[in-house]
C-alpha cells in the first residue's frame, strides 16, 4: 500500500490497523532544538481518544503515546521522530458476523477490488482508528509552529441541521460541551439531536471550521501546490470528508464580483488591511498573511444499527445490522484531527517557504 506519507519538506509516515497491536507515526524533517515532550502529544491524543461521552463510541483506549526516537532530554535532535500508540481495547469478535458483508458506506467494497483482501476487523487501515497516529504528528508539527506564533484552531459549526449563531460565539464554550460547538444554546439542542438518532440506531454528520492565526503572507506554490489545494487535500485524506472550503466558499458562486472580493486598505502606519475575507486568506494558492479559514464537512457515520441493504462478497442480497462500538457522530473528535492535518501541511510549506527566494536561503545560512 502506498499513499501513507504526506510532505516533501516535514513528512509524516501513519502506520498500523485499528486492531492490530498497535499504530504511529514517523516524522522526518522537524528540525533540531524544538523542545518537545510526550505530554505535548498525549494533550491532542486526548482530545480525539474515544469513550469520552455518550455521545463517542465506548470504546476505551488510553492513546497514551510513546516517543521511540528523535528526541533527547526533551528536545528534537533532527533525526527522524518514531511515535507509538498501542491498541489496548480491541474486540474483534464484533465484527465476525460481517465477515462476507460489504457494509454501506464502508470501503469494505472498495478494498476489496483493490488489493483482495480486506481487513473486518474495524476496517483495518482504514478505520478512523489511524486518525490517532495523525494527531500525534499534528501535534509536533503544531510546536514547530508554535516557535513562530502560528495558531491553528478549530471547532464545530454544525451538526446535521443545526448551526451555531456567530452573535454567540465563545471559543471557550467549545471546551466546556461534548460537541466542541462554541454556542452552548446550538450545542444543547445539537446534543439532543445526536442522543436521539443514537437511540434510532442512526447517526450524524456536520462541519468544522479550522482559523489559522499568524501565518505570514507568501507561504505556498503556485499552480499544481497551491496552499489551498494542498490542505484541502489534506483535510480530504480525512475519511469522512466529503468537501472542503475556503471563506465564503460555495456562496461566493451566489455572488458577483464587486461583493466577494476583498478590499484593501492601507493603515496611517503603512499596514495593509483587508475589509473582508472571502477569499478565506489565500490568493493564488498562496497565503495573503490574514487568518486562513477553512471548513470540511463531514459525513454521518457510517456503521449504525438501522437494518441496510447490501450485498455480500458472492453478490448476494442481504441486510445487515453493524454491531459493536460505535460514536453516533464523529465530528467532535475529528476536531483535532482538523488541526492535526493543517498544522502539518502548514509546516511543511513554511519550510518550503525559505527556498522561494534566494535571500532567504542566504539568511537560513548565515
Amino acid at each position: 500500500m502506498s499513499g501513507s506519507t504526506t510532505g516533501k519538506n516535514f513528512t509524516v509516515s501513519t502506520w498500523g490497523e485499528s486492531h492490530g497491536k498497535a499504530i504511529g507515526a514517523v516524522i522526518d524533517g522537524c528540525p533540531a532544538g524544538i523542545l518537545l515532550s510526550e505530554q505535548d502529544i498525549q494533550d491532542d491524543l486526548n482530545r480525539r481518544k474515544p469513550g469520552q461521552s455518550s455521545l463517542s463510541t465506548p470504546r476505551k483506549e488510553d492513546d497514551t503515546v510513546e516517543i521511540l526516537s528523535g528526541v533527547f532530554e526533551g528536545c528534537t535532535t533532527g533525526t527522524p521522530i518514531s511515535l507509538i500508540i498501542y491498541n489496548r481495547n480491541q474486540r474483534s469478535s464484533d465484527y465476525s458476523h460481517i465477515r462476507q458483508i460489504y457494509r454501506p458506506g464502508h470501503s469494505d467494497y472498495t478494498y476489496s477490488k483493490k488489493y483482495g483482501i480486506r481487513d473486518i476487523r474495524g476496517g483495518g487501515r482504514s478505520s478512523g482508528r489511524e486518525t490517532a497516529a495523525r494527531v500525534a504528528a499534528g501535534a509536533v508539527a503544531r510546536r514547530i509552529l508554535k516557535e513562530f506564533g502560528i495558531i491553528v484552531s478549530a471547532y464545530t459549526v454544525s451538526i446535521g441541521e443545526i448551526s451555531i449563531d456567530r452573535s454567540n460565539f465563545d471559543p471557550e464554550e467549545a471546551r466546556r460541551n461534548p460537541l466542541v460547538m462554541p454556542d452552548a444554546k446550538a450545542a444543547l439542542k445539537a446534543c439532543e439531536y445526536v442522543e436521539n438518532l443514537k437511540l434510532r440506531g442512526d447517526s450524524a454528520g456536520g462541519v468544522v471550521e479550522c482559523v489559522i492565526n499568524g501565518l505570514p503572507s507568501g507561504v505556498g506554490e503556485p499552480v499544481f501546490e497551491k496552499l489551498d489545494a494542498m490542505l484541502a487535500k489534506a483535510m480530504l485524506s480525512i475519511g469522512a470528508v466529503k468537501s472542503v472550503e475556503f471563506g465564503s466558499g460555495f456562496k461566493s458562486a451566489l455572488t458577483t464580483g464587486s461583493k466577494n472580493n476583498d478590499p484593501l486598505t492601507a493603515t496611517a502606519n503603512g499596514v495593509i488591511e483587508k475589509l473582508s475575507n472571502n477569499s478565506g486568506g489565500i490568493t493564488g494558492g498562496i497565503s495573503e498573511g490574514f487568518p486562513i479559514v477553512i471548513r470540511a464537512a463531514f459525513k454521518p457515520t457510517p456503521s449504525i444499527s438501522s437494518s441496510q441493504s447490501t450485498v455480500t462478497d458472492d453478490n448476494q442480497n442481504v441486510t445487515v445490522n453493524i454491531k459493536g462500538r460505535h460514536d453516533p457522530v464523529i465530528v467532535p473528535r475529528a476536531v483535532v484531527v482538523v488541526e492535526a492535518m493543517a498544522a502539518i501541511t502548514l509546516t511543511d510549506y513554511l519550510f518550503q517557504r525559505v527556498l522561494s527566494r534566494v535571500e532567504l536561503i542566504k539568511k537560513a545560512l548565515i
